[in-house]
């Protein structure tokens, strides 16, 4: 006779994909076998802003020649709905990475403190200069 059964997973802040939830025994039953388990594997649904890096999320910001050289301010939504603001001062050049300690997934074991959030850039260089505007980039950039 089939009996029906809810079984609730309470997921934790900061479980990882692959993260297996067994319930023992729980499966279906027949005569002189004992039940088979259950279990759940969890997975990640991909993000819009953010990748997730181990217990760190990655995020990539799309800014100007301009912006990258005379200063930026990052704005984010975090997962938990918290607004961030984070100014860059410092000249942004390929490969930068601002790292924000402590603003990325909660520790599994240890959900009070977190993984960090890691700010990459693309910067979007201009396709052609006008000879004044190269002219212009010289006399401020010149040594």
């Amino acid at each position: 006779m089939p009996v029906e059964e809810i079984l609730a997973i309470d997921i934790k802040p900061g479980w990882k994909k692959g993260t297996k939830i067994t319930f023992p025994e729980k499966g279906n039953e027949a005569p002189n076998v004992i039940p088979a388990d259950i279990v759940f594997v969890i997975d990640e649904k991909p993000h819009d802003v953010f990748l997730r890096e181990g217990n760190d999320l990655v995020t990539t910001q799309k800014i100007s020649l301009v912006e990258a050289l005379t200063g930026y301010t990052v704005r984010l939504t975090t997962l938990d709905g918290r607004s961030l603001t984070i100014p860059i001062n410092s000249v942004i050049h390929p490969g930068y990475e601002e790292v924000v300690p402590r603003e990325g997934m909660p520790l599994p074991k240890d959900p009070s403190k977190r993984g960090n959030l890691r700010i990459k850039f693309n910067i979007k260089f201009p396709t052609r200069l006008t000879s004044e505007q190269k002219a212009g980039i010289k006399r401020l950039l010149a040594p």
